[in-house]
């Protein structure tokens, strides 16, 4: 049985995730993510590797936009391919679908031949994504190979509702794709559960590869570190910024913060939410009991909110202490954590706190790293001077590397391939499971460089 494994996107890089796996002449891909910091079709997965390929079906691990996002462009292309996901994916995307066709309206350059998909477009779309949940036995067979039948299952992996690992199996051969996987309890989400049996070939993401996870306290921990330096800022009549990804971490420390007000370890004060979060959040409470949670009881609606879209005036924030959730978690440009931003930087009693990775090349690393007193350039013309509080937390909803490593042990593969990373992480998680584990062979995925097992 030969397995053919072809990255056309997400090889030693975060974004615009898509991988080729053809097993005995069926060919699967694996999520089909947009690039968050290019525009236009340099923000897509290079399809063009894939003209001529046997297609049959897509498998998309999660809603977040990296692994989902270029879904519509490439139906357009091969119409006919068969789409499965987890039921509370399918659900998560028709809301994200819709809300990204106005934001690549608007980033795509007047140039650039990319013909954004409509929001008509994205009803069909959904319509057409069958769903199976966790831990549900199903099959998927090629249109040319119609007696192969590939066994398949979702595993619940963490990181956000409907989060999942992929298990393919085949011929005796049995493949995981980890997509986005946290093995680690978060606020809301539990850690991920794992097949209980031997993986012959790992798909791993590496993203948190090349941080020391000293610096990653405990969700519990950090969470109370948190609510000392809210405290400190919201007592001395500042408000807090926090910029968060509306899908996942919006809904994660929402819940945290409550409940730090619940239990009197955070000061009372209003909490500002926003935008298309709140439909997010909705999709989360609806599927409260379908999937394992730690507390469903908790209705993330009813927390106390206000709309942040409702105050007009950035100066409103400011009149009385508050916390402010505001996207995008990596304040690209435009976004509402970015505009907010550029008024809370002049505010001295106030603090911006980040609560989660930062990609170099984003404002939010530059935010991340200016501290009080100091200047930040966000344009190649002026800089600005600093004078509110900036602080860094980290929230994370993916695996710690120890955590990478503890997969790859519970799984015992004979072979794995490093992907959803910067080099430096791939290099360190790599190293490791060669130190370790001498049978495991380990492969770098890179961009349209074909393996063949």
């Amino acid at each position: 049985m030969a397995i053919k494994f072809l990255p056309l996107g997400g090889a030693e890089e975060i974004g615009a995730n898509c991988y080729y796996v053809n097993i005995s002449g069926v060919g699967i891909i694996l999520d089909c993510g947009i690039h968050p910091q290019k525009t236009g079709t340099e923000a897509l997965p290079a399809f063009d590797l894939i003209t001529d390929k046997q297609l049959d079906h897509v498998l998309i691990s999660h809603a977040h936009q990296d692994h989902l996002g270029a879904l519509p462009f490439l139906i357009k292309l091969h119409p006919y391919l068969r789409i499965t996901t987890t039921p509370q994916t399918r659900a998560l995307a028709e809301v994200t679908l819709h809300n990204t066709i106005s934001i690549l309206k608007e980033q795509v350059p007047k140039t650039d031949k990319l013909d954004v998909y409509t929001h008509e477009e994205i009803d069909l779309l959904i319509r057409s994504i069958n769903y199976k949940s966790y831990n549900e036995d199903f099959e998927v067979s090629g249109y040319s190979y119609r007696d192969e039948k590939i066994k398949v299952q979702f595993f619940d992996a963490g990181h956000i509702l409907g989060a999942a690992g992929i298990l393919l199996e085949s011929g005796g051969k049995k493949i995981f794709y980890t997509g986005d996987i946290d093995i680690d309890n978060q606020e809301l989400i539990p850690g991920a559960d794992l097949p209980d049996t031997k993986i012959d070939t790992l798909i791993l993401e590496t993203t948190y590869g090349s941080t020391d996870s000293s610096s990653i306290l405990k969700w519990h921990e950090e969470s109370q570190r948190f609510a000392s330096l809210v405290n400190k800022i919201l007592n001395d009549g500042g408000s807090v910024l926090v910029p968060v990804f509306s899908l996942g971490k919006m809904q994660e420390l929402l819940t945290t913060i409550w409940n730090l007000m619940c239990s009197g370890k955070m000061t009372q004060t209003e909490i500002y939410t926003g935008g298309v979060a709140r439909k997010i959040s909705r999709i989360y409470d609806y599927n409260r009991y379908s999937v394992r949670s730690i507390n469903p009881e908790l209705e993330i609606s009813n927390i106390p909110q206000n709309d942040l879209y409702e105050a007009t005036q950035p100066g409103n924030f400011f009149k009385n202490p508050c916390i402010v959730l505001a996207s995008s978690g990596m304040m690209i440009e435009g976004t509402a954590s970015y505009n907010l931003a550029r008024h809370w930087i002049k505010q001295s009693k106030s603090a911006i706190f980040t609560v989660g990775y930062m990609e170099a090349s984003t404002p939010g690393y530059k935010f991340a790293n200016a501290k009080k007193g100091g200047r930040i350039q966000l344009n190649e013309f002026t800089s600005e001077e600093i004078k509110c509080s900036i602080e860094n937390f980290r929230f994370p909803s993916h695996s710690r590397r120890e955590g990478l490593l503890e997969i790859v042990h519970k799984l015992h593969p004979e072979n794995v391939i490093l992907v959803h990373g910067e080099p430096e992480s791939i290099s360190w998680i790599g190293a490791e499971i060669i130190k370790s584990y001498k049978s495991t062979k380990v492969y770098v995925a890179k961009l349209g460089y074909e393996i063949v097992f």
